[in-house]
């Protein structure tokens, strides 16, 4: 993931919620948002796992990752509202800082110097030689430039309610960046409410326009980059080991080379979805709502970052022969096989989740809210992803929630774990997100609710509070710990 991840966030959401206003008996009409509200929001998240994607499907997962983000919703006028989020996310990634390996290394002794001084005192000095090696490794981070990076992104929404606040139309756009990856959004959807409000239809629609800036395995970039030649360029000095672990010629006829060139010329990734969401309330203590997507991805589906290796294909090393046949292990700490080729995928995917909520209202205490939503996509992964979560009012102004998420997938047809893809395959990856596996996620959290907004900054009286925790384990050996924080203003 990047986060990519596949990297999961989880933040707030506050409903408001407005008595209807008959526009044809009375000349007052109820603004939709009375005054400027100001949304900060923040997460943390860390994990780590045994899988990583761009070292082949081995290898250190430690990814670290902070996203403050602040929303501001502002009236306009008594019908429109215009909601503007502005956030970055800053990671550090042992993971894609592999994207060059070879940037790791040590200092090891290599024999002393002694030096005789003085004529008649003869006074020695002994001085220690130390000459740098490369300690390549899938199983530890590099210093190289993919180690960190900061996705940034603007949204911008738009929204007008007619009188009789029955009907809601909106605009979006959206400009989000990273070292490797440049996309541009916008959409729009339509909301109708009936029978007293107690009914929603929405509708809307989001397209993204994206463009990749590549970033290649640094042996794939290099190869090409030195005419394939390898006594040039990086290669240049540099040892290549076989799967016995002794020298090669680099000039002979038995050497490493790619499968295939790894540089794409279709940059793009474009996303085209319609959704579709109904919303019911069947009496005082009960609402539910149904779901659906229709999703079709279109260009680079790949990621150029990611490595992939072949069965039938020798492997090839740079670092320390010695510490080949422990290669898939972390105890291999300072040798590195050379890319086969990047994954590659095919360019069209259609997604197609659906899925429906159900809250009941048990007392003035106690909610249950649940969530259940299929998914299924033309590269062969079915998932099912439910969750419950149980808000428990200890006062006016405290409340707890416990939660808990299931989520389960099938493998993508084009997943193989590490040096189980064949060559002949038209299509492959090792990344793990499209592997078959089962996650469970437990958590809590906790809100406050300032009901007469005492506590204030500047001209803005505090709203609301909250703060939440989660872990997340897969079955493939990832774990993950989300903390999100939220806090809402609103001006007075």
């Amino acid at each position: 993931m990047k986060f990519k991840l596949v990297i999961v966030l989880t933040f707030i959401s506050w409903f408001a919620f407005s008595q209807e206003t008959d526009s044809t008996s009375v000349s007052y009409k109820k603004r939709v948002l009375e005054s400027t509200e100001i949304d900060y929001l923040m997460s943390y998240y860390n994990q780590d796992g045994v899988h990583a994607s761009v070292t082949g499907g081995i290898g250190t997962e430690k990814l670290q990752d902070i996203t403050p983000t602040i929303v501001v919703a502002m009236p306009i006028n008594d019908d429109d509202v215009l909601t503007v989020n502005a956030g970055i996310s800053a990671y550090t990634s042992a993971s894609s800082s592999n994207l060059n390996p070879f940037d790791r290394t040590k200092k090891v002794p290599t024999g002393t110097t002694t030096i005789v001084t003085g004529a008649s005192s003869h006074t020695t000095t002994t001085t220690t030689n130390y000459a740098v090696v490369p300690t390549p490794t899938p199983w530890a981070a590099s210093s190289g430039a993919s180690a960190s990076d900061v996705w940034k992104n603007i949204t911008a929404d738009y929204s007008h309610s007619s009188d009789d606040r029955n009907t809601i139309v909106n605009v979006d756009a959206s400009i989000s960046s990273e070292f490797d990856y440049n996309s541009f959004g916008f959409g729009g959807g339509l909301t109708k409410l009936f029978n007293d409000k107690n009914t929603t239809l929405n509708i809307s629609t989001k397209i993204f326009l994206d463009k990749w800036n590549p970033r290649y395995p640094t042996e794939l970039d290099s190869y090409y980059e030195a005419n394939q030649n390898l006594n040039a360029g990086f290669f240049s000095g540099v040892t290549i080991y076989d799967q016995s672990g002794t020298a090669i010629n680099k000039s002979g006829s038995y050497v490493w080379s790619p499968y295939k060139s790894p540089f794409i010329t279709d940059k793009s990734r474009n996303s085209y979805s319609l959704s579709f969401t109904f919303s019911q309330v069947l009496n005082k203590y009960s609402q539910f709502s149904l779901f659906f997507d229709l999703v079709q991805q279109k260009g680079w589906l790949s990621n150029p970052m990611q490595r992939v290796y072949f069965a039938d294909i020798d492997n090839f090393y740079i670092g320390n022969p010695s510490s080949i046949p422990y290669y898939t292990s972390s105890q291999n700490q300072d040798v590195f096989q050379l890319a086969d080729d990047i994954e590659r995928l095919p360019s069209t995917r259609f997604k197609i989740p659906l899925g429906i909520r159900w809250n009941y209202y048990l007392n003035e205490r106690l909610t249950l809210r649940t969530y259940y939503r299929y998914y299924w996509d033309d590269w062969g992964i079915q998932g099912h992803t439910a969750s419950i979560e149980i808000p428990v009012k200890l006062s006016d102004r405290f409340t707890v929630y416990p939660m808990y998420r299931y989520y389960n997938q099938t493998k993508a047809k084009y997943f193989a774990p590490y040096e189980t893809h064949l060559s002949t395959e038209q299509y492959y990856t090792s990344d793990y997100d499209l592997s078959a596996f089962n996650a469970n996620q437990y958590g809590v959290g906790i809100s406050y609710t300032d009901i007469f907004m005492g506590a204030k900054v500047w001209k803005f009286g505090l709203k609301n509070i909250d703060f939440r925790y989660n872990h997340y384990r897969r079955s493939n050996n990832l774990d993950a710990n989300i903390f999100s924080f939220a806090i809402k203003f609103v001006q007075q």
